[in-house]
Parts: C-alpha cells; sequence; structure tokens
C-alpha cells in the first residue's frame, strides 16, 4: 500500500501563523474582562442613581415656577376687576333667583374664577358662561345655558404638578381658589375676616393690615374618586352639619368621594374654589367640609369647610398676596403667621416671619 506524504506548513506560512496568534493574544489582552465589564456597570448605575433626583428636581423647580406664574396672572385679573368695580371678586355668588324666589340662594355660587374670567385670556370659557343666572337650577342640575361652559378645562386654573385629571365629566377642575380667612365661624363662606367669601366686595383701602402681607389665593390638589386609602392631601371629611367643630371633624368617618376637591373651577364653595387658613399648609389633618341643610333660602345649603392649601411641591405652597405677589409658604410656617397672613385688618405683623 502507497502512503502519500502530506507535506507541513512551510516557512513562510509558519511566520504568518505566528504573527496572527500574536495579533489576537494583543487583542484579547485589551478586551474588558467581566469583572472590568461589571464594575462599569456598576458605575454608570451610580451616575444615573445621582443625576435622576437632579433632573427630577429640575423639572419640578420648573413646574413650580409656572404653577406660581398662573397665580401671578390671577393676581393681575384680580387687580383689574379691582380697577373696575373697586374691590376684588366676591369668593362666591349667592342671591334669590328671580324665575324661582323659593330656590336657594346658594345655587348660584359662581366662584371668583368664573367672575374673573373677563380678565383672562381664557375667553372661549368666558363666552360660555351665562353669570347672570344660577350655576344650579331649582332640581341641583347644572342650568342648561351654562352646561358648555362648565365643562370648559382651563389651562390656567391647573397646577402643572398635579396631574390636570377630569375629575367631573360635567366640569373642568381648579387647583387654585380665593382664601376667606382663618376659618372663623366654624368655616363660615359668609362675613369672614379674609378678602373673599360670599357676596365680598373687598377693596384695598379696607386691607389695613396690608395687601403685601394678605393672601388673596393659593393653590390645592384635585381630589380623587372612588379612593379607599385616605390620602389628606387628596380627600376631605364631609359632615352634614354646620358649622364645624374639632370634635365633630376629627371623629367623624365620612370621607366625600363623589364630590372631589377642585372638581370644579366655576363652584365658589370649599370643595372647589375656595379655602382658609384654619389648618396649616399641606396639614396632616384632614380638610374637613359641611353643609347647613335646613333654613330659609337666604342660606339653606350653605357649605361650610376648613380645607388649607395643599400642593405637589416639596416642602410648602405657592400663595398669591393681595399686591399680586408670589411667595413660596414652607409647611414649617408657624400657624399664628399663617392665619395672620389670612386676615385683612387683624392687626398682627407678620414681616420677616414667613
Amino acid at each position: 500500500m502507497e502512503i502519500s506524504h502530506i507535506p507541513g506548513p512551510s516557512t513562510e506560512e509558519m511566520k504568518t501563523l505566528r504573527l496572527r496568534s500574536r495579533y489576537l493574544a494583543k487583542k484579547i489582552s485589551r478586551a474588558f474582562t467581566l469583572v472590568e465589564m461589571l464594575v462599569v456597570i456598576a458605575v454608570v448605575g451610580v451616575l444615573i442613581a445621582l443625576l435622576l433626583p437632579a433632573i427630577q428636581s429640575a423639572r419640578e423647580s420648573a413646574r413650580r415656577i409656572a404653577c406660581a406664574n398662573n397665580l401671578r396672572q390671577l393676581g393681575i385679573a384680580s387687580h383689574n376687576h379691582h380697577s373696575a368695580h373697586n374691590s376684588f371678586a366676591a369668593g362666591a355668588v349667592s342671591k334669590a333667583d328671580p324665575a324661582v324666589p323659593a330656590a336657594p340662594w346658594t345655587f348660584y355660587r359662581w366662584s371668583s374664577l368664573a367672575t374673573l374670567s373677563p380678565y383672562l385670556e381664557n375667553t372661549a370659557a368666558y363666552n360660555a358662561l351665562n353669570l347672570k343666572v344660577p350655576l344650579y337650577n331649582a332640581s341641583l342640575q347644572i342650568s342648561p345655558v351654562n352646561q358648555a361652559g362648565v365643562k370648559i378645562a382651563v389651562s390656567l386654573f391647573l397646577c402643572p404638578s398635579d396631574d390636570g385629571r377630569r375629575l367631573r365629566d360635567t366640569f373642568g377642575p381648579t387647583n387654585y381658589a380665593a382664601c376667606t380667612g382663618t376659618g372663623v365661624g366654624g368655616g363660615t363662606p359668609n362675613q369672614t375676616d379674609g378678602i373673599s367669601f360670599v357676596n365680598s366686595k373687598t377693596a384695598i383701602e379696607r386691607i389695613s393690615d396690608g395687601t403685601t402681607q394678605t393672601a388673596l389665593m393659593s393653590e390645592s390638589t384635585l381630589g380623587v374618586i372612588g379612593s379607599s386609602i385616605h390620602d389628606v392631601q387628596r380627600e376631605y371629611k364631609s359632615l352634614l352639619t354646620s358649622p364645624l367643630s374639632e370634635a365633630a371633624c376629627n371623629s367623624s368617618t365620612i370621607w366625600n368621594l363623589s364630590d372631589p376637591r377642585g372638581f370644579a373651577w366655576v363652584n365658589g364653595e370649599y370643595r372647589s374654589a375656595l379655602y382658609n387658613h384654619y389648618y396649616p399648609p399641606n396639614s396632616r389633618t384632614p380638610d374637613c367640609i359641611g353643609v347647613m341643610i335646613a333654613g330659609p333660602p337666604e342660606t339653606r345649603y350653605t357649605p361650610y369647610g376648613w380645607r388649607t392649601a395643599r400642593s405637589l411641591h416639596p416642602g410648602g405652597v405657592n400663595l398669591l398676596l393681595a399686591d399680586g405677589g408670589i411667595r413660596f409658604i414652607g409647611n414649617d410656617i408657624e400657624p399664628a403667621t399663617w392665619q395672620a397672613l389670612a386676615t385683612i385688618r387683624g392687626g398682627e405683623s407678620v414681616s420677616g416671619g414667613y
């Protein structure tokens, strides 16, 4: 049997193989090891963890500034209203309905935001409203002529830090509310110690505490529907009595989830476009709202409330002062100072106290 000869690699081929081996060895030595790769991933993870809060903080800072600018626009509109009528807009409207004299006067209920509409850029909403008729008719339904107007969501009335969601199909929501004062009279909306209340006509000359030291408006979080968490930032306790008392509010187990806070910007009551300084900003105590069910038409269904300013801004809330200035008020403000800011002629000094 003949055995064929298989020649080995030539000298030139051996040289080429050695060069390739050296090249591959160098290439492998330059590649990442598994440990090095894990270290790089860990470092990238740490950098992302450090950057994300900074990015989120910057975004929230921008949202807070935008929220303050919304309030500033409301301040300008309020002063334009004052120039036209020699008073700030009423916190709510209450009067007899000529068409139905026996109907509760509170069914008018138009908020200061609705009254300020002619002085704002939300012309679509203003043109769709007829403020000469009640918000609610005698059957507690929205007056037909206003059903389209009250449904309009106005971006100016919504804080960018909140989610701006619609809480009722029939209403546009609001994050902003007018200040009625300190919550005197068990949270009454009538003849309070602040600028805005039912049928108020507060002129600047009546604010003896000074417009730079008196609250005009602030912000509040939008509520939720059907929640069982009972988050005090989103929900409030409800009573079927008035005036309010701390004992009644503390003992109440009823949380109102059908009429969420801020559900209607046109609604001049504590559930929506009114607030006061009975509790500190972002208080851990739940807001409490009651109602006067019985009584003559002048007072029947009058809503009472202890509803404070609340926000999703870390550490505090934006506050619009009567001079049009904006201040960010921390949650740790002294309760006495917070209440002093709510009165128009309490004689308190709050300079440097907030």
